[in-house]
């Protein structure tokens, strides 16, 4: 199992809502599933920009996260992520 952490910034909260119908099956493609997601995320330590919606991703394997970013047929479902507002995806392996 391997996580990335997900923080979005939502600029278009209509764009954001046609997302989510989105991308439940989009990470399930690939195996991957939200962990856990928030709109309450707390600093605890430093100065940081908190993100509108923070969101803890798994995928069996790091493969498995690179096959869901990559996807050619997921383009239009992470074109959409990303028109709604900032997002930032990190990989933690």
């Amino acid at each position: 199992m391997i996580y990335a952490y997900a923080q979005l910034t939502v600029k278009h909260p209509d764009t954001f809502a046609a997302y989510r119908e989105k991308a439940g099956a989009a990470l399930a493609r690939h195996g991957g599933k939200v962990e856990h997601a928030t709109t309450k995320a707390t600093a605890l330590d430093g100065a940081p920009n908190l993100p509108d919606v923070a969101v803890l991703l798994s995928f069996p394997d790091r493969d498995a996260a690179l096959g869901w970013i990559n996807d050619p047929e997921l383009k239009d479902v992470h074109a959409l992520r990303r028109s709604a507002g900032a997002s930032d995806i990190v990989l933690l392996d």
